[in-house]
């Protein structure tokens, strides 16, 4: 009986003409495919936000006002947001690889870039251009993930990713700080976006060609108006991206504002202890991971509810005195969000009908939207009212989350 490579390759796709060759759970190509997306979503993330950290540096360094300083974050996230719809449009046509290689390698070097920028206006304009680079990856990657991994094994390779973006949006934040303590913020961004550039080689490296992408060359603007609309006409989409909105809100609140209190008596911590808080992102990559996998094997929806209870209870948590007790709700609530996260957005893939890419970016651009309009909105919340106010304002915003996932629970069941 002759024996051949293609034949020892079955256990990773199903070469059935006419059928969709999915990358299984247990195979070579899906154990690379899980890591390439890991490494995706840190290095888009560490990118992202590891000028945090740098924000009293800059407003001292050229001499801006601490408002002005945030342009540097908030430019970057609001262009990301643009991004993200255009990406899917764009990668139709590049391809879905393609696209993701050119924005991280072209993000990273833009990193590196930032650390010569002479003035502030030149930083500002170099972050902006990143974070319109940067939505090449996010939305794109959940179509990726969509199209080729087995839907069996959707949840877990989705988990993986969710981890990946958890871990670098926490390693952006720590290193950078760590790193412009010791070396001052110009070397510490270089290294950021050198830790990055190689993230992106190791992703072009690792990454699966795709195999059930069909390219569509050209740009018709018709086609992707009818696929956004589509996709808002499908009733159970719209519920889950008002929970991206809704969550994301309200995770970012809890982190923007956390801080303005606990710097202040009877806590009186600083930077560098307030920094290590976000070491509990830790719990977000084990939940994200955790939670894909218990998607898979006992309900999407069920972990999702979950997940959305808990990040409820971790910010009621914070209400208490205690500071152990606050840092505890932290971490409860940043465990609920990454798992409702992870579980959402593979849902999105799941229940979308074609045109993934598009239904992406529409989850995406409503989770952007929520993390800079709900942030603010959290702002005045704390400014009238104080800490109590803001939880408040999070527990209606996680309360109208979770009964957007229970409708679109009940639309799932009846149309199956």
């Amino acid at each position: 009986m002759p024996t051949s490579v293609h034949a020892m390759k079955t256990a990773e796709t199903a070469a059935i003409p006419g059928q969709k060759q999915y990358l299984t759970r247990g195979a070579g190509a899906y154990r690379r495919a899980s890591l390439a997306l890991f490494l995706s979503g840190f290095s888009t993330f560490s990118l992202l936000y590891c000028v945090q950290p740098l924000l009293p540096i800059f407003s001292q360094q050229f001499s801006v006002s601490p408002a002005e300083s945030s342009l540097s974050l908030s430019l970057s996230t609001g262009f990301l947001a643009v991004a993200i719809v255009c990406a899917a449009a764009v990668s139709e046509g590049l391809g879905r690889r393609s696209l993701m290689s050119i924005s991280l390698v072209g993000a990273a070097l833009l990193t590196i870039t930032t650390a010569f920028a002479p003035n502030w206006h030149l930083l500002l304009v170099i972050r902006a251009l990143q974070g319109l680079i940067l939505g090449g990856v996010p939305a794109v990657a959940m179509a990726y993930l969509a199209e080729e991994i087995d839907p069996r094994g959707l949840g877990a390779t989705m988990g993986f990713y969710v981890g990946g973006t958890a871990f670098g949006g926490m390693s952006g934040r720590v290193l950078t700080g760590i790193f412009a303590e010791y070396l001052t913020w110009r070397p510490a961004l270089f290294l950021i976006g050198a830790i990055g550039l190689a993230a992106a080689i190791g992703f072009i490296a690792l990454l699966p060609p795709s195999r059930n992408f069909v390219r569509r060359p050209g740009f018709d603007p018709r086609f992707h108006l009818r696929a956004w609309l589509g996709h808002l006409k499908n009733p159970a989409l719209p519920l889950l991206f008002a929970i991206a909105f809704l969550a994301m809100g309200s995770f970012v609140t809890i982190y923007n504002y956390a801080g303005f209190r606990l710097v202040e008596p009877p806590y009186d911590l600083n930077q560098t202890e307030l920094g290590l808080i976000f070491t509990v992102y830790l719990f977000g990559i084990g939940a994200s991971s955790i939670g894909g996998l218990l998607g898979d094997r006992i309900g999407h929806f069920s972990v999702l509810l979950f997940g959305l209870a808990l990040t409820a209870a971790g910010s009621a948590l914070t209400l208490a005195a205690s500071l152990p007790v606050i840092i505890f709700g932290i971490t409860v609530l940043t465990t609920g969000f990454f798992m409702s996260h992870s579980i959402a957005s593979g849902l999105v893939g799941k229940l979308a009908h074609g045109t993934k890419g598009h239904a992406s970016s529409l989850y995406m651009l409503a989770y952007y939207v929520g993390s800079s309009l709900m942030g603010s909105a959290g702002g005045w919340f704390f400014a009238v009212e104080g800490w109590a106010a803001v939880v408040i304002f999070t527990l209606a915003m996680l309360a109208l989350a979770f009964a957007s996932a229970c409708f679109a629970q009940h639309l799932a069941r009846r149309k199956a």
